[in-house]
């Protein structure tokens, strides 16, 4: 079986946060989006870190966690063009795992788990904790196609509509698959 791909998708400009909130540092004094990519990177053959090619400070702190950077010019228009961009560079993929960079709070284990399922022959993977939807979410090659057209803000929310019937969801004991940071009060645990 091929690869299964991360999609860290950290070209979000963060306008609620006040402040470019993916190079913000956690307690730990790494910026968010580096804890999440290192959370990602052990559950995944190789990441791919979508960045705004304005980016640059971000994606060198990405790569040197090991995340393959993509700058992605039409990343403003919204997460399905990060999404889309990503897929397309990482054609020979298995499966995808999709990630957003102001989540660092999910685990590895949860990020593992969904890779697994992926490579079981799953066709989309999405987790719930509490009985809410979160992150990440994964996709099998099958889906190609259609996470390459995708475009707008909305990510592959129709895609999981438009295929309910093929989601695995898995209950998981992780919080941090519920927690985006948005603004810096959502960083007091």
């Amino acid at each position: 079986m091929s690869e299964i791909v991360g999609i860290l998708l950290a070209a979000g400009r963060g306008s609620r946060f006040g402040s470019d909130k993916l190079r913000h540092p956690l307690a730990d004094g790494r910026p968010m989006a580096v804890v999440a990519a290192g959370n990602l990177l052990p559950a995944c053959d190789r990441v791919i870190a979508v960045c705004r090619p304005d980016g640059e400070e971000l994606a060198r702190q990405l790569a040197a966690c090991g995340c393959h950077t993509l700058a992605v010019a039409d990343a403003v228009a919204g997460m399905g063009h990060s999404l889309a961009a990503a897929v397309r560079a990482t054609p020979g993929a298995a499966g995808w795992l999709v990630v957003l960079a102001d989540m660092p709070f999910i685990a590895t284990a949860t990020h593992r788990l969904v890779g697994d399922q992926l490579r079981a022959g799953a066709s989309i993977v999405t987790v719930e904790h509490a009985g809410r939807r979160g992150h990440p979410v994964g996709f099998a090659r099958a889906y190609f196609s259609q996470l390459v057209a995708l475009t707008g803000d909305e990510g592959a929310r129709r895609l999981l509509a438009a295929h309910a019937d093929d989601v695995r969801r898995l209950a998981v004991n992780d919080p941090g698959v519920c927690r985006d940071v948005d603004t810096p009060a959502d960083l007091v645990a």
